[in-house]
């Protein structure tokens, strides 16, 4: 069988250049990487949607003209990205943010006592904006260029826990505004995946502790000066784009924050 399959993509070599003038020699990717940018690709491009199910392995090993246990790590690679889901039985399926297990993936902060749950959201603005030259850069898009702003207030049993302000390129979220976002009873970012076509795919946090100001306790019903955790939030969706900037203050009285670490 030949180790290389037709029509894949060209791979530059590690760190984006051919040969360096030390004379190290250019590195490609192994083939079952490039068999995962191929997958990739076809979920970016929209031929599986969110959910469904995608070829077999079998099928797809015939499909890129390489052995199935090729296909089997770039897929493994995948599932532990959580772009796919492996069920038993049933085959791999998309990926989707309406499944129970994805509602949690982005939200670390876990109660105390009793099971994590979904949150109640008032949405207090949704604004489109000129976008601020700091959320621009972050959002790789210029400033000024339209952007979408909401805020919004997350409770828990009652409990008012989480104020956020989330700020997404207007160029991709025509249309969303404070009446869709509050009829919608799923996850904010199933939303995004069903009715814009964007899927978070992965996140990066800054985490600090700051105190609550006077019309963040307010919204928290605290008192000014609260100490409250604060995370800065960038998503991105497929080629690693960003298209989310959240910046989010906890209130951790009843809560905390969990992360695990591999």
């Amino acid at each position: 069988m030949n180790t290389t399959p037709p029509n894949l993509p060209s791979q530059p070599p590690v760190n984006g250049g051919s040969a360096s003038a030390s004379g190290t020699s250019p590195t490609f990717s192994p083939l079952y990487q490039q068999i995962k940018a191929l997958i990739t690709q076809s979920l970016q491009a929209g031929e599986w949607k969110p959910g469904e199910l995608i070829p077999s392995e079998v099928d797809l090993a015939t499909r890129f003209k390489v052995s199935q246990g090729t296909v089997r790590k770039a897929i493994d690679e995948l599932a532990a990205e959580n772009l796919v889901v492996r069920r038993q039985g049933k085959g791999t399926f998309v990926a989707t943010h309406h499944e129970a297990r994805a509602q949690f993936r982005f939200l670390r902060l876990m109660p105390d006592a009793g099971e994590p749950h979904s949150a109640d959201n008032k949405i207090l603005d949704v604004k489109r904006l000129r976008a601020p030259s700091e959320v621009a850069r972050i959002l790789d898009i210029k400033a000024g260029d339209s952007v979408v702003c909401i805020k919004r207030v997350q409770s828990f049993d009652g409990a008012a826990t989480i104020v956020e302000e989330i700020w997404l390129p207007g160029s991709i979220f025509k249309g969303l505004t404070a009446e869709r976002l509050s009829e919608y009873k799923g996850p904010m970012y199933g939303l995004f995946e069903s009715e814009f076509g964007t899927r978070m795919i992965r996140a990066s946090e800054k985490i600090r502790a700051v105190a609550a100001d006077e019309a963040t306790a307010q919204l928290l019903g605290t008192v000014t000066g609260t100490p409250l955790l604060s995370v800065e939030r960038t998503s991105y969706t497929y080629g690693d784009k960003p298209v989310e900037v959240r910046r989010s203050l906890y209130l951790t009285d009843r809560h905390h924050y969990q992360n695990e670490l591999s």
